[in-house]
C-alpha cells in the first residue's frame, strides 16, 4: 500500500474551484482505491508521497524534510498569470507573493497541471518538462447529475422563476477577469431572460474591483440575481434549473463549474479562448465577445435542434472527464511516483 499525505487548506475558503477539485480527488481515491492507497490529510507523519494542493508556508517548510515526507507532488491550480486580476495587493507584496509561488513549485519533485497549455509557463520558470504531468479535473456523477423536470419545477417556483423563463447561469468568484461585467451587460440587454451568477468575494475586500462590483450588484436589473456563494451540495439544483451555463471568463486553468454543468447535461457557452482548446474543444459553444454570446443564447431559445445539439456536446464532455476514467489515471500516477522515490 502506498502512503499519501494530502496537504491542503483549499476547503477553508468557500466558493473556490481549488477546494472543489481537492474534494473530488479525495473522494475518488477513497471510493476506488482504498486498498491500494492510504490517504491522510494534513498529518506530519512519515509518508511515501506528499501531495500539496495549496502553498501554505507550513507546508513549504515540510518540503525540506524529504526522508520523512517522501516524494513531493505539487498540484498547480494557479499561476502568477492567472492570479492577476483576482486580488489587489501593493505591488511589492504582489511581487513577493508571485515569487513565493514559483519557489514553492520549484521545491516539488513533480508537478501536476490541470491544463497542458500552462506547462510552457512553468518551463519558463526553469522547471523541467519531464517533471510535469497533465491530469485534468473531473466531477462525480453522484454529486452532479440531471434532475427530473418535476423537481426542478418546484425549485423554480421556490425562486419565483416562471417555468417558461429561459435561464442563463454563470458561476465563479466575482472578479473582472471572470467576465462578470459582460454577464451584467447581457442581463441588461436581454430583459426577457433570467440571469443568475453563483459566487461571491472569496478573497473579501482584497478582491480586485471589490467596491465597484458591490455597487454594480446593488444596481443590477430585475432579471439578474446574485445569490452569493452557494454550498457545493446545493449547486446541482442550480445547474439543473438553468437552460444554459455561460462562463464569460477571460482567463482560467480548468474551471470545475464547466465540468459540473456538463455532468448535469447542460449546454455550455465559453469565451473563445485558446486555453480551452486542448481540454474542451468540441464540447462547448465558443463566443468571441458579448455580442456573439447574445446571438448564441437567442439561437438556443429559438431552435430546439440547435439546443439539443449543444446538450449532446456536454454529455460527451462529461463522459471524457468521468471519475471512473480519472480514477485509473491517478492510481497509475501515484504508483509511478512511488517507484521513483
Amino acid at each position: 500500500m502506498i502512503r499519501i499525505t494530502m496537504f491542503s487548506s483549499a476547503d477553508k475558503v468557500a466558493g473556490q474551484g481549488v477546494g472543489s477539485a481537492y474534494s473530488e480527488l479525495i473522494n475518488l481515491l477513497r471510493k476506488y482505491h482504498a486498498k491500494e492507497l492510504e490517504v491522510k490529510i494534513n498529518q506530519y507523519y512519515k509518508t511515501d508521497i506528499s501531495h500539496y494542493h495549496t502553498i501554505n508556508p507550513t507546508f513549504f517548510l515540510s518540503t525540506f524534510f524529504k526522508k520523512r515526507f517522501g516524494r513531493r507532488i505539487g498540484y498547480v491550480h494557479f499561476l502568477p498569470s492567472t492570479l492577476k486580476g483576482s486580488i489587489h495587493l501593493p505591488s511589492w507584496i504582489e511581487s513577493l507573493f508571485y515569487s513565493y509561488i514559483v519557489t514553492f513549485y520549484k521545491r516539488m519533485d513533480h508537478l501536476v497541471v490541470v491544463n497542458p497549455s500552462f506547462i510552457e509557463e512553468l518551463t519558463n520558470y526553469g522547471i523541467v518538462t519531464e517533471n510535469i504531468s497533465y491530469i485534468p479535473n473531473f466531477v462525480s456523477k453522484e454529486k452532479f447529475y440531471p434532475i427530473e423536470a418535476e423537481k426542478m419545477k418546484k425549485k423554480r417556483d421556490s425562486l419565483d422563476i416562471p417555468e417558461n423563463k429561459f435561464v442563463v447561469l454563470g458561476a465563479g468568484q466575482i472578479q473582472e477577469r471572470k467576465g462578470v461585467l459582460d454577464f451584467i451587460k447581457l442581463a441588461k440587454e436581454m430583459p426577457e431572460v433570467q440571469f443568475i451568477w453563483l459566487g461571491g468575494f472569496s478573497f473579501g475586500k482584497i478582491t480586485d474591483g471589490y467596491d465597484k462590483f458591490n455597487k454594480l450588484i446593488e444596481q443590477s436589473p430585475e432579471n439578474l440575481w446574485f445569490p452569493g456563494i452557494i454550498n457545493r451540495e446545493d449547486m446541482c439544483s442550480y445547474y439543473n434549473l438553468a437552460d444554459v451555463f455561460l462562463l464569460p471568463s477571460f482567463d482560467e486553468l480548468f474551471p470545475m463549474c464547466i465540468l459540473e454543468a456538463f455532468s448535469c447535461d447542460k449546454p455550455v457557452i465559453l469565451r473563445d479562448l485558446a486555453l480551452y482548446l486542448p481540454i474542451l474543444e468540441g464540447y462547448y459553444e465558443p463566443a468571441s465577445d458579448r455580442k456573439e454570446m447574445k446571438k448564441i443564447i437567442r439561437k438556443m431559445m429559438s431552435s430546439s435542434d440547435y439546443y439539443q445539439d449543444l446538450v449532446q456536446k456536454s454529455i460527451a464532455g462529461s463522459k471524457i472527464y468521468s471519475e471512473e476514467r480519472l480514477a485509473k489515471i491517478w492510481l497509475d500516477f501515484y504508483r509511478q511516483q512511488a517507484k521513483i522515490r
